[in-house]
């Protein structure tokens, strides 16, 4: 027997074959008016209880340096109403790799703005998200309709949508399936879905060109965010166990650190921390890692596994984030890979192999489909590491970090006078094999205190 929601899924399929353009990266205005006559939004709902928050709302604004946004009252406002990050850092340039990483954990050499359609068997968060059967959605202010896939919008004339800051647009994966396109909605869409309570509980926000701070200014940027967010958290249905992240996708000035002014905001953020800060060394991949862990999610294997947790979430799995030493984290340069196109990189044709074995960060392993698909290779880099980082190629290197914990079982009992020579090479296989160089220190033996600290040096 049908019920609704399978019957709009069903109806929203038959939907997709008439809206799909002919031409999908320039289509013409004709098609694009079709489709728009024919498609239908597709928006499922969940209620999967997490361990810090029950919805996540991701807003992305751009291109601006942390100190140019600090001086913005309206955020300044809005950091008053939440959690300041003063450590969170996007994970390279131009803005679409940014955009990529931030749903499949990697950008895959990518260090351009071009057009790309990422081969189906690279998975992202809506396959995290399809194993608990959470909600998803995507809201992208101007765009036509539905699973749109144009470059841009409008054809002509200023910069309204752009593809580039659309995530999952990018992924074959999701493209290539008969629901998913129609997840992928406008502002209309997004307001549509707030009155009649439709929201998923995961949601990417992209303003247009000009509210993100794009083609305008900080200033356009701040009053955009108050103005649309102000109501927001105001409204019970929105904003309770919500936690909202309001950041951006890269810095403005590329030899600078590529730390982002970040927000954390909402329902789930209590009031005796609004007003704070957080100085946790986060990245892009953090909050894949964050909603894996908070939802009890499998990684996808790439930078996700290793990243920090959001402390929000890290606090209910006892899950102890790296310290990092960001005097030498710039996170500013793109290694090799397929979607190069030789502009701050070189291009590789070799796809990067994601894990397949280890709890990650989010402690649930590795997704099923990562593990089918990639059984018995090895994976490219070491994907534990909080800093996504590449020795061969030099991106990223000379970025300290380390843990410190409190445990017993560090030095089994059983064996007190275990050297720490043979402690690292029992216990730090892969950390060696992958060419960081370990050092203990900080060790007091009474109260098993110990301090992992790790180097990313070449060679």
């Amino acid at each position: 027997m049908f019920t609704k929601q399978t019957l709009l899924a069903f109806v929203s399929a038959l939907a997709l074959g008439a809206a799909k353009t002919i031409t999908e990266q320039n289509p013409t205005q004709a098609e694009i008016d079709a489709a728009r006559a024919t498609v239908l939004p597709y928006s499922p709902v969940s209620n999967v209880k997490g361990l810090a928050f029950d919805r996540f709302v991701d807003i992305w604004l751009e291109n601006q340096d942390y100190d140019v946004v600090a001086a913005d009252k309206n955020m300044a406002n809005l950091a008053q109403e939440g959690i300041l990050l003063t450590n969170y850092f996007a994970v390279t340039h131009p803005s679409e790799p940014n955009y990529c990483a931030s749903a499949a954990g990697d950008n895959f050499g990518m260090d351009n703005d071009d057009f790309h359609q990422i081969p189906a068997n690279v998975s992202t968060i809506a396959d995290l998200f399809d194993t608990k059967h959470i909600a998803w959605g995507e809201y992208q202010e101007d765009m036509p309709h539905a699973g749109y896939q144009g470059f841009r919008y409008p054809l002509s004339g200023p910069n309204q949508y752009v593809r580039k800051h659309n995530p999952l647009v990018l992924f074959d994966s999701v493209t290539n399936d008969a629901v998913r396109p129609r997840q992928i909605k406008n502002f209309t869409s997004f307001y549509d879905d707030l009155e009649h309570h439709r929201l998923p509980q995961h949601m990417f926000i992209t303003p247009n060109m000009t509210n993100d701070a794009h083609d305008s200014n900080i200033t356009v940027a701040g009053e955009w965010s108050a103005k649309f967010l102000s109501p927001l958290l105001q409204n019970e249905y929105f904003s309770k166990d919500t936690l909202v992240l309001l950041t951006f996708d890269e810095v403005d000035t590329y030899p600078k650190p590529n730390r982002v002014y970040s927000i954390l905001l909402g329902g789930a953020v209590p009031e005796h921390l609004k007003g704070t800060t957080d100085d946790t060394f986060y990245t892009h991949y953090s909050i894949i890692a964050s909603l894996s862990a908070n939802w009890g999610l499998p990684s996808l294997g790439r930078w996700d596994c290793g990243a920090n947790l959001l402390k929000q979430v890290a606090d209910k799995t006892g899950y102890i984030n790296w310290e990092v030493d960001t005097t030498n984290a710039y996170l500013n340069e793109t290694y090799p890979g397929p979607l190069s196109d030789s502009d701050y990189s070189e291009y590789s044709s070799k796809w990067a192999v994601p894990a397949t074995e280890g709890k990650c960060s989010a402690g649930h392993g590795i997704a099923e489909i990562v593990k089918k698909t990639y059984h018995g290779l090895e994976p490219t880099y070491d994907y534990d590491s909080p800093v996504p980082y590449d020795s061969a190629s030099g991106i990223n290197l000379g970025i300290k970090y380390h843990r410190k914990q409190v445990s017993s079982s560090h030095v089994p009992l059983s064996n007190p006078r275990m050297s720490w020579r043979e402690y690292q090479t029992n216990n730090q296989p892969e950390a060696r094999k992958r060419g960081a160089r370990y050092h203990p220190v900080n060790i007091e033996f009474p109260f098993r205190i110990y301090c992992h600290h790790y180097s990313l040096w070449d060679g």
